[in-house]
């Protein structure tokens, strides 16, 4: 196995590892459905790499993932449906027929025009798939929650459903904001409140997309920031004996800002 193609031993691993019998119980009591969240946790973590920049993370992290894919191909290959190689032979037809101007004589020079073709051919892809004709089919479902709203309101930007300028957001955020508060002062039940803090968060991803900010990508990078300020403020505290429940949120509220102060400064 050792004198093989590193992705030629691969699919070999995975192929004993799902061998009745002699193979791996926990894989092979996997399917799809319940190998789904690992694919999504390793994509993540590929992201996670990326922004931290440890390419020697992202090595290990693209492996895994990697992993996920044949791990999804051997078990449609155990059920006739397909195998890696139909994989990856239809991603690559996919890729050449998405890039005729590097494979073609399509003629696209810039980036703008590249986009332009790209989004009319998987328009035409999507086309011939999909079961409806809406404008908004064929936005995954499983995406995250934020991602998938930035999208279906792209979707419905395309055909003119949309703000003429990012400034017009507002006045309805403002509005959703209000219905929110009204349903709080009113003591309104979980699934209200819910209902109305989804449409906070849906226009929130509208204005994103106006601003060309990839919703996710903000939220992840506020995530890090609030993270790092939270970790200096505990270290703050212990540095002076002192464990942060024990503080009071003035005094927190206080060290928060110096630690923001500090972070601003450099």
């Amino acid at each position: 196995m050792k004198d093989k193609r590193n992705i030629d031993r691969l699919l070999d691993i995975m192929a004993q590892l799902r061998t009745p019998v002699s193979g791996c119980p926990w894989d092979l009591e996997q399917n799809f459905a319940s190998i789904a969240p690992y694919t999504i946790e390793e994509a993540y973590e590929v992201a996670d790499a990326i922004a931290r920049n440890d390419l020697t993370e992202l090595r290990d992290e693209l492996g895994d993932l990697l992993l996920q894919v044949v791990f999804h191909s051997r078990m449609a290959e155990e059920e006739g449906h397909f195998d890696f190689e139909q994989v990856a032979g239809a991603v690559s037809d996919k890729m050449i027929r998405r890039h005729p101007h590097v494979f073609g004589a399509d003629g696209s020079d810039t980036p703008e025009k590249v986009k332009i073709s790209w989004e009319a051919i998987k328009a035409e892809e999507r086309a011939t798939k999909q079961q409806d004709d809406s404008a908004l089919s064929g936005v995954a479902v499983a995406l995250p929650a934020l991602s998938r709203a930035e999208k279906l309101s792209k979707r419905a930007a395309r055909v003119g459903f949309t703000w003429a300028e990012a400034s017009q957001v507002f006045r309805d955020l403002d509005e959703e904001l209000d219905e929110l508060r009204a349903e709080i002062d009113a003591g309104s039940n979980p699934d209200r409140l819910e209902d109305e803090l989804g449409d906070v968060l849906f226009t929130v991803a509208n204005l994103a997309r106006m601003l060309d900010v990839d919703p996710e990508k903000a939220l992840r990078r506020t995530n890090r920031k609030f993270e790092m300020r939270f970790r200096a403020m505990e270290q703050k505290f212990k540095d002076g004996g002192r464990d942060l429940k024990d503080c009071r949120l003035d005094e927190m509220d206080a060290c928060w800002d110096s630690v923001k102060g500090v972070e601003n400064a450099s």
